[in-house]
Parts: C-alpha cells; sequence; structure tokens
C-alpha cells in the first residue's frame, strides 16, 4: 500500500499479525459496546460513529492501544479500573506487552456513547 490508510481495511492490514489480533478484538468490542455504532475512519485512524458522527477513534501503536477521545470524566468515572493506564489529553492507552482489558474497554465506550448524546456532538 502506497501512503495512509484511507479505511478501516487498509489501517489494520499494515499492523504485525499480533496488532492485528488485538486490534480487531478491540474493535468487535467497541461495536458490541454499542451496538447501533457504525465503523467508521478519519484521522487515518478507525472510529466509529452515532448517528452519522464520528464520536471515538481507536489506533495500534508500537507500544500501545488507544482509545480518544476518553477524556478526564470518564476516566476519573471509574476510578480505580483505570489505575496503571496512562490517560492524558483525552487518550487511554493500554500496553501491547498485556491483554486489552476487554471489560473495561466496553465500560469506557458505552460511557464516552453517554457523553457523545448527553452533549449532542
Amino acid at each position: 500500500m502506497a501512503g495512509e490508510p484511507t479505511n478501516t481495511a487498509e489501517y489494520i492490514s499494515t499492523l504485525s499479525d499480533t496488532q492485528r489480533t488485538t486490534l480487531e478484538g478491540l474493535r468487535d468490542t467497541i461495536l458490541t459496546a454499542v451496538p447501533e455504532a457504525t465503523e467508521y475512519f478519519s484521522y487515518t485512524m478507525p472510529a466509529v460513529a452515532l448517528d452519522g458522527k464520528p464520536f471515538l477513534w481507536f489506533a495500534a501503536w508500537k507500544n500501545h492501544f488507544s482509545l480518544y477521545p476518553i477524556g478526564a470524566a470518564i476516566i476519573e468515572a471509574h476510578g480505580e479500573q483505570t489505575k496503571g493506564y496512562e490517560a492524558a489529553k483525552g487518550t487511554i492507552r493500554f500496553p501491547a506487552s498485556s491483554p486489552l482489558p476487554l471489560e473495561l474497554v466496553t465500560s469506557l465506550v458505552r460511557a464516552r456513547a453517554t457523553e457523545f448524546r448527553v452533549r449532542g456532538k
């Protein structure tokens, strides 16, 4: 593939086997947590939309997987569950060296969907 990916399939094709498997699990968890969400692609990374508007992005990096935007209010509301994960500037990062905490991901994604709907963005 030449240049940056333009859709989720292209994005996933650029990943290692381990990253691909983990990211596909992350994507499945997100779509299960908010079944009315639809897949989307923007800012050169996979995303999901509600009511036709993107509300959550996710990505694989060399040493971690990220969800965006997961703000401070959501992180604080999850207290002890988010301890040990790096969170800053609307992002939470999960180390690639550990299995994804799928229950936590589900809870964070649902909280983000609620926040999105309440704010109307």
